[in-house]
């Protein structure tokens, strides 16, 4: 005999962590200010169970120029926010405002 299943049961997935409208639009009004001073040309979201990942390029041949992302720890449910510089942390916060207040200051082209 058959039973009856449900079918969401069997698609349990773990949810995608993702930015919110709010903070989706913070990042594109940076984002957009940076492209309209031809610092920035490109970008790129991710998201994955363990993190939303929002990049930008100064080229699109390129890896990302800058990572922000927003993690949240196994132990509490609050998010919080990681701006990376190719591989370098350079500020985190749980407030995405203040992880994004590193682009406030001038960033200078180091090359090496």
């Amino acid at each position: 005999m058959s039973a009856v299943v449900r079918i969401k049961d069997f698609r349990r997935r773990a949810p995608y962590l993702h930015f919110t409208r709010a903070e989706l639009n913070r990042l594109l009004a940076l984002y957009a200010s940076r492209v309209r001073r031809s610092e920035w040309r490109d970008y790129a979201i991710n998201h994955s169970p363990e993190a939303a990942c929002f990049m930008v390029f100064a080229s699109s041949r390129e890896q990302p120029q800058f990572e922000i992302l927003k993690q949240v720890k196994a132990k509490s449910a609050s998010p919080h926010y990681v701006v990376m510089n190719r591989g370098v942390k350079l500020k985190q916060s749980a407030d995405l405002d203040e992880a994004l207040s590193v682009f406030d200051r001038p960033i200078k082209l180091v090359s090496g």
